[in-house]
């Protein structure tokens, strides 16, 4: 009798071990499920990117390191809110000069703009909701490339081309002249692009500043 005594002690007890081990762990067992839950909800709440760029600082921080910009007027303008900014807010001032150009293309109602470029520039006020001009600038290290870049102009975005030539040609005629001269715009893009020529022969570097806006 004693020792059915003790062995049916000693099965209580192992019971009661195996008990408290299972509820072990059913109790660590939630923790797991909240530690997973919380990964899962962590993973999911990452920020969803886009293929356009935004303008707040961490945006600007991106195109910076990336040297790649796509800006968004396939509606005909560039909302604040698109990029990231407030409504009151102004545009930031890109400048690469120290790090390399920037492949920026601007997406227009009915093509895009592209070109490489250490600046870029966006203009408004504290009262419109959008950009009133996105401007940014060319530059060529000889007369023939800076021509070929107005051509490009005129076959890309309908630039005048008989405005364009005459300019040309009168530049070729004098290559060591100085002209600050403005482009009829183009348009066929949806948007106005505007070349405002900056000619300096006496310089090694010529520029272009493409003005962007809304057709009005």
């Amino acid at each position: 009798m004693i020792r059915v005594r003790r062995r049916g002690r000693l099965a209580v007890l192992l019971t009661l071990v195996l008990s408290l081990g299972l509820a072990g762990c059913q109790l660590s067992h939630p923790n797991s499920t909240a530690q997973t839950s919380q990964a899962q909800s962590s993973q999911g709440s990452t920020v969803t990117t886009s293929e356009f760029s935004a303008l707040d600082a961490a945006g600007v921080d991106q195109i910076r390191s990336s040297k790649q910009a796509r800006l968004d007027m396939s509606t005909g303008s560039l909302l604040k809110s698109a990029v990231q900014l407030a409504g009151d807010s102004y545009g930031p001032e890109i400048n690469t000069q120290d790090a390399g150009k920037i492949a920026l293309t601007i997406v227009g109602p009915k093509g895009e703009i592209k070109g490489d470029t250490d600046r870029i520039r966006f203009n408004t006020t504290d009262a419109r909701t959008d950009f009133s001009e996105i401007t940014f600038f060319l530059t060529a290290e000889s007369l023939d490339s800076y021509v070929s870049l107005l051509r490009d102009g005129v076959q890309r975005y309908g630039i005048d081309s008989q405005d364009t030539e005459r300019w040309i040609k009168s530049v070729k005629d004098d290559p060591a002249s100085k002209s600050d001269y403005s482009l009829t715009s183009g348009t066929s893009t949806g948007l106005d692009v505007n070349y405002d020529l900056r000619y300096d022969g006496s310089k090694g570097t010529q520029v272009i500043i493409v003005h962007v806006s809304p057709r009005v």
